[in-house]
């Protein structure tokens, strides 16, 4: 897609002048919309932080409003600072009609406070969660758990950053002034229909493929623009899709330079050209703005079922940053922190979870795919999938005799929300072995209640920006290990989750509980 398609774009769904987030001053006479930036939120005296959670109406379409759901405002949340060490109290309130969950994604946390889908909050009542945390600082994220309704309630815009700060991190000489040269970059891809409405249908063709919109938002902003100052410039990503790979790349090939991961900085900075990313995962990145040259962050097309449908068949530009004639002091170093080294991996315990679907899912999944996008379908499913496209139409249209709510599964069974898989021992290390074998989608696979480190992923090391504190791991029809340990308990109450981070794969069964004990 071409820059001028893009602007557009943009004077359809701009988001200007909405309110939904403070916008900077010096972007408002600008022809593009100014990046929103999500306002901070801090603890009070006390260690007290409320959070509403509320329906609201967001421009999204000219002369319409979209109905959205947000977290002290009408559309996604504030960036919650939290400093390790310290006690924390976050109350929140539940305005919505539905009832729902908050969890707090990359925070390692007690099963208690870890907000899965046993914690529901009703609509009018009110849950207040503990924190103390002792990790690593890093970008994390908090979003909804409604077991079956996760996917729903994180496109109406329920989720919010969480910002964990240490000593170390402060002293770090990398940027860090918020919404100048320390910016979150949220990305959410979206549908709307003809009232401008979000479009979400969980269905028999997203049970299978996932959820995927056609037009994607940076920080609930389309194709926006932020102005920074010239010299070292550090970017948050956080895809926040619900099943849409993204791979992160700058449109005039200037490097990223990789400091963190999901669970907190690298040991050095890894230089890439392109950033692949899966739904769920966080990077921090470092981009040199030293030249004054403006330049986008695009997202490159990727090979995901689906995910390649116009206009993510080509490049999509989702940010513009435009260097200002101000220089910033901050630098990129040689050396971040200290990462431990792996520990002796003999004689641990290994345990494994296989990913699969139902066939049955699988194959009238890809039959409605076919249909409603037959120009774009069959050259993906041969790419993709090895059975013959030439199906049973009728079995297409008796889906309403097939349960695909539970057509995902983890080592055969479909979740229970009140039988945990296994259980754990807590402080002691476990090699997990995560296959897809057999099932050639994309599984970001996502763990609570820990951080781990990638042993191997999809039959491959580690790229080395994927070597350190994570909680996500790609699986792909291949195998990947990791090793993990769980600091805290979680009863069979309040069990944590291990489940593929593709939303719509996660409501159809693809997640199972776990408990940790002594």
């Amino acid at each position: 897609m071409q820059r001028r398609d893009f602007l557009k774009l943009t004077s359809l769904f701009g988001m200007a002048g909405t309110g939904i987030f403070p916008y900077q001053a010096a972007l408002a006479t600008q022809e593009r919309t100014a990046l929103p930036i999500p306002p901070l939120l801090y603890p009070d005296t006390q260690g007290n932080i409320n959070l509403t959670l509320q329906e609201g109406n967001t421009h999204f379409i000219h002369g319409k409003q979209t109905k959205t759901w947000g977290m002290n405002q009408a559309f996604f949340g504030p960036a919650l600072v939290l400093d390790v060490g310290k006690k924390t109290s976050i109350a929140i309130h539940n305005q919505l009609p539905d009832p729902t969950t908050l969890h707090w994604h990359g925070l390692i946390i007690p099963g208690a406070s870890d907000g899965g889908p046993q914690d529901l909050i009703p609509p009018k009542t009110s849950q207040t969660v503990e924190l103390t945390l002792q990790q690593p600082a890093s970008t994390c994220w908090v979003h909804p758990h409604t077991h079956g309704q996760t996917g729903k309630q994180v496109t109406m815009g329920l989720a919010g950053l969480v910002l964990i700060q240490d000593e170390q991190s402060k002293n770090l000489p990398i940027p860090k002034q918020w919404g100048k040269d320390d910016i979150p970059v949220i990305l959410q891809d979206r549908q709307f229909n003809a009232l401008g409405q979000f479009e979400y249908k969980l269905d028999i063709m997203s049970a299978a493929l996932g959820w995927f919109g056609n037009h994607m938002l940076t920080n609930g902003a389309s194709y926006p623009c932020q102005i920074v100052p010239r010299g070292w410039v550090r970017l948050r990503f956080l895809n926040g899709c619900n099943a849409r790979t993204l791979n992160l790349a700058t449109s005039d090939g200037r490097p990223f330079y990789v400091i963190a991961s999901d669970g907190g900085f690298l040991q050095e900075p890894i230089k890439v050209t392109e950033l692949p990313i899966w739904m769920g995962e966080r990077f921090e990145v470092m981009v040199n703005t030293s030249d004054g040259k403006p330049f986008d962050i695009i997202t490159q097309p990727v090979s995901q079922m689906g995910m390649n449908l116009p206009p993510f068949n080509k490049n999509v530009s989702v940010l513009t940053l435009r260097p200002s004639s101000e220089t910033n002091q901050a630098s990129l170093p040689d050396h971040l922190v200290d990462v431990p080294a792996l520990p002796k991996l003999s004689d641990l315990y290994q345990r494994k979870l296989h990913l699969s679907m139902n066939p049955q899912l699988d194959q009238m999944g890809m039959q409605a795919f076919q249909d409603q996008y037959p120009q774009h379908s069959m050259s993906n499913m041969s790419m993709h999938h090895g059975h013959d496209m030439k199906m049973d139409h009728m079995a297409h249209h008796s889906d309403h005799t097939f349960n695909f709510h539970n057509g995902n599964m983890i080592n055969g069974k479909a979740y229970d929300m009140n039988r945990p898989l296994f259980n754990v021992k807590q402080g002691q290390y476990e090699k997990w072995i995560i296959s897809g074998k057999g099932d050639m989608m994309v599984h970001p696979f996502h763990i609570h209640g820990t951080q781990f480190r990638i042993l191997s992923e999809n039959n491959a090391p580690p790229a080395p920006h994927r070597a350190g504190w994570k909680d996500i791991v790609h699986v792909e029809g291949k195998i990947s290990e990791v090793l993990v340990r769980f600091d805290h308990l979680a009863s069979q109450k309040r069990a944590y989750m291990a489940h593929c981070h593709l939303l719509e794969h996660e409501d159809t069964g693809m997640m199972c509980g776990f408990t940790v004990s002594t």
